[in-house]
């Protein structure tokens, strides 16, 4: 599927916002911060401006603070009122025993990450498929399930749904 070119510049701004960010997690992390690559559609395609976020995957010794989350979301935010709001970080530490890196993401980071630094290449272990499965059965089952009702009572669809509608769409489309 080929990009507009209002698409083009928005993936365009997005990686930019990224990179720029990368000083940023370098300053809040200093010598413990392993690697900040980029993941999802931004990485591998299929980036839009109205609906992708610019998926983050930052990998660090120990893990990552609420307050260092905080401080480079807020510098996002200060570099780019557009996109800054929409940076998304999966984050881990080097054994990817804490953090927010669901299985589905820990393999997009596996499989084809966009490098914009990295010190060491950590590999965690590959989600399993029963893994696979009993997360999606979790947490993005029980949220679909809400957002699908909600949708199905509500009487017309605000713009500002658009995006949660479409994904609670082909959520369902790929269950079928």
């Amino acid at each position: 599927m080929a990009y507009s070119t209002a698409d083009e510049i928005a993936s365009a701004a997005a990686v930019d916002l990224a990179r720029r960010l990368v000083p940023c997690w370098q300053a809040a992390l200093g010598t413990e911060l392993l690697g900040v690559h980029l993941i999802g559609s931004l990485a591998h395609g299929g980036f839009s401006r109205r609906y992708s976020d610019v998926d983050m995957a930052v990998v660090d010794e120990t893990g990552l603070s609420p307050q260092q989350l905080d401080r480079v979301r807020g510098e996002a935010v200060a570099l780019s009122a557009e996109w800054g709001p929409k940076v998304s970080v999966f984050w881990a530490d080097r054994q990817f025993s804490v953090g927010r890196f669901p299985p589905l993401d820990r393999i997009d980071y596996l499989d084809r990450p966009v490098v914009l630094m990295e010190r060491e290449r950590v590999q965690p272990a590959r989600p399993t498929l029963d893994e696979v499965r009993q997360y999606l059965r979790g947490a993005p089952f029980a949220g679909w399930t809400d957002r699908a009702g909600q949708f199905t009572a509500a009487e017309r669809l605000d713009p500002k749904d658009r995006k949660a509608f479409l994904r609670a769409l082909l959520i369902r489309r790929a269950s079928v």
